[in-house]
């Protein structure tokens, strides 16, 4: 169950491509799909209306007997449960996973609202990442108690292999390539990125926000209000294959974000051999647990996101790059898709 079938959406990629020629898959949407999917995979589209999504989940329903029906989203989950009451296919329940994608406090009141029905009643309750899970309150733990698993969150790497095969890593100039990836939303703070930037002398620094949002217009005029246009590009949404590839070519990857679920665009980022510094939350935390090579920046803290990317730049390219391999090893050894995909299998097996 996915609500916008798109080049970033993480069910998609994590958990219907990679498996299209393993299982029977097939993705039901409330919005009009935004890209071309493989033959492999049954979609049934909705046409951005709550009727349009029910009609197209009768038509997945119809046309199939699943073995589990899996929803990433609290609007798929409660849509979902709505539909099995009031088409009387309540039958159906014993094969519901909801996954909780983001830590507790990142969830809007709605969204924390919409949730309600999948962590009441849906048999199997997965959190993306152990921190994702400690964010919750001891009564919304209580309320799914038993049900409750945690599978973390994984990155496709056979995929980021392929992408940056052909990449070619070393530049003929003397820039220094910063990138940043995600949303462009408040709580992902790209504007402390933005201001650490300002700090930093010219001497060839870029920064790069791959990701499209709310606060991409203010970002905009805040780059060319500080006169920064030709050391800041706004690329937008971009092909995920692209963003592997400048991955390989960026020098750093920095998060300044506030709230995440299990980070996938920083394991994509580590998986390519790109060093990465990362704002002080308990998810980034998970992803570097026992490692001293990714430095932490509290939150907000301007001048220390300002100091790393300055460390790093007086690094030699080979310091820089022993540490991109020891990132890529982290990665390759924590965040794989088989694993994450052999826990889920797990999950699903409880409920045959």
């Amino acid at each position: 169950m996915i609500l916008v079938l798109g080049q970033t959406n993480s069910q998609y990629n994590q958990h219907c491509l990679p498996l299209k020629d393993v299982h029977d898959v097939s993705i039901c949407t409330y919005f009009k799909p935004r890209l071309e999917h493989p033959a492999e995979i049954a979609v049934f589209a909705g046409d951005d209306s709550l009727r349009g999504f029910f009609r197209a989940l009768d038509r997945a329903l119809e046309a199939n007997e699943y073995d589990i029906i899996h929803a990433h989203a609290p609007h798929t989950a409660t849509l979902v449960t709505l539909a099995l009451l009031i088409k009387r296919r309540w039958r159906l329940r014993r094969k519901l996973v909801y996954t909780v994608r983001d830590s507790f406090h990142d969830y809007k009141p709605r969204n924390k609202l919409l949730m309600l029905p999948a962590l009441a009643i849906w048999p199997r309750v997965v959190f993306c990442g152990h921190a994702a899970h400690d964010s919750y309150p001891g009564m919304w733990k209580r309320y799914v108690r038993r049900r409750a698993r945690v599978v973390q969150n994984a990155a496709d790497l056979d995929r980021v292999g392929r992408a940056i095969a052909g990449a070619v890593r070393d530049r003929n100039d003397t820039s220094f390539e910063v990138m940043s990836v995600g949303r462009l939303e408040q709580v992902k703070d790209p504007l402390t990125l933005l201001a650490a930037l300002r700090r930093l002398e010219d001497k060839g620094l870029r920064l790069s926000f791959v990701g499209a949002g709310t606060m991409q217009a203010q970002l905009a005029d805040e780059v060319q209000a500080a006169g920064l246009d030709n050391r800041v590009e706004l690329t937008g949404l971009i092909p995920r294959d692209d963003v592997f590839v400048r991955f390989a070519r960026s020098d750093l990857f920095v998060s300044a974000s506030r709230g995440e679920g299990l980070p996938v665009a920083v394991i994509e980022a580590m998986a390519t051999g790109c060093p990465v510094v990362l704002s002080d939350i308990p998810p980034h935390r998970e992803l570097a647990e026992g490692v001293d090579f990714v430095p932490f920046v509290p939150l907000g803290d301007v001048q220390g996101f300002a100091r790393e990317i300055e460390r790093f730049r007086d690094m030699s390219p080979e310091e820089r790059r022993a540490i991109g391999q020891k990132c890529q090893d982290l990665a390759r050894s924590r965040f794989s898709l088989p694993t994450m995909h052999a826990a889920y299998e797990k999950v699903y097996g409880e409920l045959r």
